[in-house]
């Protein structure tokens, strides 16, 4: 477990939603949801925000956590506390997680997809809706398959040839995880073998992709954007390619494959316990302003991007657009249940 903190920044002016622009712009139709500043505890926060993140320092959700805080400080005036609980593919950071005092001033920053997974797939007795509630959705993006720079293989026809022969071994961060439910549906679709093989994170599994330690990769698309030419992108599960500049013009599996794989993506989304919810309905309405407040500011735009993330990716969405993507991924993990379990 390691910790670290944000201060917010000396700047507590607030710039106007009609600056914002591309698809934080959009984030601001849902201001008029929002309840006036006076409606709010003046006193809160009265001390730093505690953030809870179940992998480990320096990974994805580090990343975005970081980037959306570095803002967030405008709008929220007070530090940002960071401690990182990784472990049983992030069951350790939700059981910490629900030790902490339900008081909104413990926060979580969820990765949806395999984290929603997760809690489906193990015996946690955390259940989402019931213990946490995703109150703002930041971010999302779809899956991909990537292999490192001197791999054979070019393409993702190349990587299925193989697949022929012997067993495509993958990396990926975690086995409950969008991009498993990805390479184990391709496997089953086109009768191949796929050997998961799980690393703990996004940082240790492009690494073994990189070194060639397995076939390939499979991870959120950001993770090999944000590699540059360390990555080559094979295939997109999802519709299309929106990010197709850092990706190698990659294909969507589907397309290049002629497979019916549903689009798999994951959404980064603040959860708060449903106990500090119920109890302190003013103080989560104060956060869930002063987040879509960060979302709608063009600074939030710049961070985003200075981390290295595409800002297509952005995809602010309130309380009903978390937790029906939860939902979604709840209903994804018990379609794919025997293939994630091997049962």
């Amino acid at each position: 477990m390691t910790r670290s903190t944000i201060k917010a920044p000396s700047l507590l002016g607030r710039r106007s939603f009609l600056k914002a622009s591309g698809a934080v712009a959009a984030a601001a139709g849902a201001s008029s949801l929002l309840m006036p500043s006076s409606a709010f505890a003046q006193d809160f926060p009265a001390r730093n925000m505690d953030i809870i993140i179940p992998t480990g320092e320096g990974g994805g959700a580090d990343r975005d956590a970081r980037a959306f805080a570095s803002v967030w400080g405008k709008h929220l005036p007070t530090n940002f506390q960071f401690g990182y609980y990784p472990g049983a593919a992030g069951q350790v950071g939700y059981e910490f997680y629900m030790s902490r005092e339900p008081d909104a001033y413990s926060l979580i920053f969820a990765n949806l997809g395999p984290e929603v997974i997760m809690l489906e797939l193990q015996d946690t007795g955390i259940s989402v809706g019931e213990d946490i509630v995703f109150i703002q959705q930041t971010l999302s993006e779809p899956m991909c398959v990537w292999v490192g720079p001197n791999s054979p293989h070019r393409t993702l026809e190349e990587l299925v040839e193989v697949g022929r022969n012997r067993p495509i071994t993958v990396a990926v961060s975690r086995l409950p995880h969008p991009a498993s439910i990805g390479m184990l549906a391709l496997g089953e679709a086109l009768g191949i073998e796929i050997v998961l093989v799980p690393y703990g994170g996004g940082n240790p599994t492009a690494m073994a992709a990189i070194t060639m330690e397995v076939d390939c990769a499979a991870l959120p698309i950001t993770n090999s954007i944000v590699l540059g030419d360390q990555s080559i992108v094979l295939g997109v599960f999802a519709d299309e390619n929106v990010a197709p500049d850092g990706t190698d013009n990659a294909p969507a599996v589907n397309a290049a494959l002629g497979t019916s794989i549903p689009a798999l993506t994951s959404s980064r989304a603040w959860g708060v316990h449903r106990a500090a919810y119920d109890a302190h309905p003013e103080r989560v309405a104060r956060l869930v302003e002063s987040m879509q407040a960060t979302l709608a500011d063009p600074d939030y735009v710049s961070a985003v991007e200075g981390a290295g993330v595409p800002s297509v990716f952005i995809d602010p969405g309130d309380e009903s657009v978390a937790m029906a993507s939860a939902q979604a991924t709840i209903e994804l993990a018990r379609r794919y249940r025997d293939l994630l379990t091997g049962s």
